[in-house]
């Protein structure tokens, strides 16, 4: 078979992508293998592959395709989130493009809407995947809110408030405004802006003097029911009792004394608005203060702002300040940096709201999971994340696990006309609850309103390694008990909290163990001036891009040889380039290899035997470090050692001894030792550029149809003789000895020498002469009792080496030439040491210019010191 010239990646992923596929080697069934699982972090259904996912999923498949060659059972389960949030505002902007207004829809003829979207979108990025190489296996693809996800999600919901861990209750929340839902905690971005500090002045009642305030929120002023001081602050000692007037709107409010208040700030004196701070909330819980909530759903003023109604909150702060200043209330502004909170989501500024929201209570159910981690029954890689955890875990708060949107888990509580509810799976049992709670067997459903809000994404998710394999709702099922729990989880640390914490804390609740053993955290994929990719930047490339320009292999390589584990990946498309250079390299060694005519008369060179057998045991010991790499999840560095096995003692060496001579044919028993030296390397390679190990594995010898590398064996760790190796260390050395003195007396390969080889103390090994004789073009090799004058030379470590040059070169031209450029030389470095001793000059110039010159010292000083080795060889 004519091999072509160049390797076409399109082609060649296409085609093996489809045989692996139409061979169902990505599926998993059980059997009395042992199981190897990874769950897929499920994507958002809206989302396109971006340079995060291509990480992921990168070192994903890398894992799973390794732990089928092992001889598992692997099973990598992908699937799709329903991403309430981003999904509603994807399928809200779709509708007002098309004129129609969300308000205007039924929640049945907007979900019917949500569904199109995600049936038309849902499976985009799934399939963005396999052009990537991921052998996941799709037939058992999940979606968090099909059928069997979605059964799941309510049984749970319904399980923990039948426990009493789960809770109706009005709490300050972050509300996002554009999204109208609330949000967690962990899904706020606070950025460092430079804003405005406003102080404000509130007329005492029934006396003509003020106290002064500092907000950097004045359009809050409207709902603000208190004036705050510290007890122990002497200035505001005789506020005691007395009451202020709120500026513009004129309410009362008393002054109240708190230890809360920091005299340092501001003024001393705190306005307290306990509708619109969280802190504010807790001081008016603790006074009896009156909450007044000045703000719609969309961050427009409510009509109990009495001001400015309708008018959003920032266009309010900008109205309010004129008013302030006109009424006297406005006593000066100044510039001020703080913290500012934004919805991860919409990246809108996150308003604290009061509202009825559902928790979830986690004290309880934090403990067994953190105790998980800490005893490494989950094990972090890296390390350092076990910190971030503990820190979370041990001051977790409840999870509002409520959201404002219609697309999502719908929560499963009934409401009674009365205000009370049931809570149950289907409307079904939730008619049979309530029939039997009031005793009216009367009732219908439309005695009954559902909940209008569904749970929160994480609420399903949370679930996932469980609800992949059915475990919720049939725990005792074939496939949970095999596969559950996982084995690693890889996933970003941003989710750490939203993700990896709840699985945990499912796992031991509905499981009584972990939901994976392991936790591999990639960093995020940033540029190279250290920022984050994103869309809006327009610094993030177009994955599927990559994978056209430079195969998806080298696309593979790319992204992993600058991913160490928890640190910042800083992509540079360089290394994709880089990664495809790999691939052709790879390319051209076996065409080289196929290329050889293949004789069966001819008896195997012992240089050829000494080469083979050596690197059969540098492979074995570069397999040692992979393996240990893959235990320890050092992924890249795993990758750069088959990397440079492959370009360096494969290619470059194995390849140079054993290449028969031009035109010349190999013996039939070398060539089957670089085959299967090449077909080992091929199977470690495999994991990590699973196309080109495949196409070129088919290519090597003749292959039976259902054969393929991904179902081969992962090689054996064979016999090691630590002396070999270094005998064979000394030989490179030796051989690029031997190519300098050819170098640097322009002598051709052609020219055959005789090396002469004085042991030193610690004697020579012959072990290796055949391949010195055969890389450096000697007629000879001799050992010698003393050091031969007159010669070439250099040394490998306490051996030194000789060529007598006398007859190939002519000395005394050659002695004329290097005695010229010593000369040169040392005069070079007389001018550059006069200006390094000049003090005037090594304490004015720049740094940079004065370590130039002290690098240029440096290399004068090695070149005379070889020029005069040179010269005293020839004498």
């Amino acid at each position: 078979m004519e091999i072509p010239s160049k390797y076409n990646p399109v082609e060649v992923e296409d085609k093996w992508y489809k045989y692996w596929l139409e061979k169902n080697y990505f599926h998993s069934e059980p059997d009395d293998r042992d199981p190897y699982t990874i769950v897929i972090p499920p994507p958002n259904v809206t989302g396109v592959l971006h340079m995060g996912h291509m990480l992921n999923n990168t070192i994903q498949d890398i894992l799973v395709r390794r732990a089928r060659m092992l001889g598992k059972n692997a099973c990598w389960v992908p699937g799709t989130d329903h991403a309430s949030i981003a999904t509603e505002a994807k399928v809200v902007n779709k509708l007002k493009s098309e004129g129609i207004d969300k308000n205007d829809l039924s929640r049945d003829e907007f979900l019917k809407h949500a569904w199109e979207w995600t049936d038309k979108h849902g499976g985009i990025i799934l399939e963005q995947l396999k052009k990537l190489g991921a052998s996941c296996d799709w037939e058992r693809t999940c979606f968090t809110m099909d059928e069997k996800r979605s059964e799941s999600v309510i049984k749970v919901f319904v399980d923990l408030y039948e426990k009493g861990l789960i809770y109706r209750g009005v709490r300050m929340v972050n509300w996002d405004p554009q999204a109208k839902t609330a949000v967690s905690d962990e899904e706020v971005i606070h950025k460092e802006e430079q804003s405005k500090l406003y102080y404000v002045r509130y007329q005492i009642e029934g006396e003509e003097d003020y106290v002064t305030i500092a907000t950097t929120r004045p359009e809050t002023i409207l709902g603000d029911t208190a004036v705050c001081v510290n007890p122990n602050d002497e200035r505001f000692q005789h506020l005691k009792g007395k009451r202020v007037l709120v500026p513009l709107v004129k309410r009362s409010v008393p002054v109240i004394m708190d230890d809360y208040v920091d005299m340092e700030f501001g003024t001393g004196c705190l306005k307290i608005t306990p509708a619109h701070d969280i802190n504010d909330y807790e001081i008016g819980m603790r006074h009896n203060l009156e909450t007044i909530d000045t703000f719609n759903d969309d961050g427009t003023l409510s009509e109990k702002a009495q001001l400015l109604v309708g008018v959003d909150r920032f266009e309010a702060r900008k109205q309010i300040i004129p008013m302030l200043d006109e009424a006297g209330n406005l006593v000066k502004v100044e510039n001020y940096t703080n913290k500012v909170g934004y919805s991860e989501r919409t990246d809108v500024v996150i308003e604290p709201k009061l509202s009825a929201q559902w928790f979830l209570a986690m004290e309880k159910l934090a403990k067994p999971a953190l105790e998980a981690v800490e005893s490494d029954d989950v094990e972090f890689h890296p390390k350092k994340f076990k910190n971030l955890y503990r820190h979370w875990m041990g001051n977790v708060k409840d999870w509002c696990i409520s959201r404002q949107l219609w697309w999502g888990h719908q929560i499963p509580v009934y409401y009674l006309a009365d205000g009370s509810f049931v809570v149950a799976e289907s409307a079904d049992k939730a008619l049979a609850k309530a029939q039997e709670k009031t005793g009216n067997q009367n009732l219908t459903m439309a005695d009954l309103t559902q909940d209008e809000d569904v749970l929160d994404t994480w609420a399903s998710s949370w679930l996932w390694p469980i609800s992949v394999f059915d475990g919720i709702n049939d725990p005792e099922n074939e496939d949970i008990k095999y596969y559950y729990p996982t084995d690693d989880l890889v996933t970003a640390p941003e989710i750490i909290f939203f993700w990896v914490a709840r699985m945990i804390i499912a796992g031991y609740e509905y499981r009584q163990d972990k939901p994976f053993k392991n936790v591999y955290f990639t960093g995020i994929v940033r540029d190279k001036l250290r920022r984050k990719m994103s869309k809006s930047l327009g610094n993030s490339p177009d994955p599927l891009d990559l994978i056209k320009q430079y195969g998806a292999d080298g696309v593979r390589v790319g992204m992993l040889l600058c991913s160490p584990a928890g640190n910042d990946l800083l992509f540079d498309e360089a290394l994709t380039e880089q990664g495809r250079n790999f691939t052709a390299k790879i390319w051209n060694s076996f065409r080289l290899v196929k290329g050889w005519e293949v004789s069966d008369s001819i008896e195997q060179p012992e240089h050829s035997k000494l080469a083979l057998e050596w690197f059969e045991q540098k492979l074995s010991e570069q397999l040692t470090m992979i393996n240990d790499h893959f235990d320890k999840f050092r992924i890249s560095d795993a990758l750069m050692t088959i990397y440079t096995t492959i370009r360096d003692e494969f290619s470059s060496w194995l390849l140079e001894v054993v290449k028969p001579a031009y035109q010349q044919p190999i013996d039939r028993t070398t060539y089957e030792g670089v085959l299967d030296a090449l077909d080992k390397v091929l199977r470690v390679l495999h994991p990590f550029m699973p196309f080109i190990s495949e196409e070129i594995w088919q290519l090597l010898r003749e292959r039976k149809d259902g054969e393929s590398i991904m179902i081969s064996q992962w090689p054996e760790v064979g016999e090691v003789n630590a002396e070999t190796l270094a005998g064979f260390e000394a030989v490179q050395e030796a051989i690029a000895g031997i190519r300098n003195v050819r170098k640097n007396n322009n002598l051709a390969m052609k020219e055959s020498l005789e090396l002469k080889i004085y042991p030193g103390d610690k004697g020579y090994n012959k072990q290796f002469d055949a391949v010195i004789k055969k890389m450096g073009n000697l007629s000879a090799i001799e050992l010698v009792a003393e050091e031969v004058k007159g010669a070439a030379s250099f040394r490998v470590f306490s051996s030194s080496f000789f060529i007598d040059l006398g007859e190939l070169i002519d000395v005394e031209e050659e002695l004329k030439k290097l005695e010229e450029e010593l000369k040169y030389t040392e005069g070079f470095l007389n001018s550059v040491m006069k200006k390094l001793s000049n003090e005037r000059f090594v304490n004015n110039a720049p740094d940079a210019v004065v370590a130039k010159e002290k690098a240029k010292q440096a290399d004068a000083e090695a070149k005379l010191k070889v020029l005069k080795e040179q010269i005293a060889n020839l004498k």
